[in-house]
């Protein structure tokens, strides 16, 4: 089962975006988004739910905690 970097990475190439052009349709950090897909921070809730809403899935998918 994928984690949550991996999942974010997969979703992020899926739409064919860098890490800039997600980071700026969803007003994150691209630092932010970065250290996420390396597994160098965790992520907090609303920006959990800001990703899953913009990728049309659910959390625990995101997570990794679904397939």
């Amino acid at each position: 089962m994928k984690n949550f970097p991996e999942r974010l990475k997969e979703l992020r190439q899926e739409k064919g975006l860098s890490i800039q052009s997600l980071a700026k349709e969803v007003k994150i950090s691209s630092s932010s988004l970065c250290r996420w897909e390396n597994g160098q921070a965790d992520i907090k809730g609303t920006q959990l739910v800001i990703l899953a809403v913009y990728f049309g899935v659910s959390i625990d998918y995101l997570m990794g905690l679904e397939e």
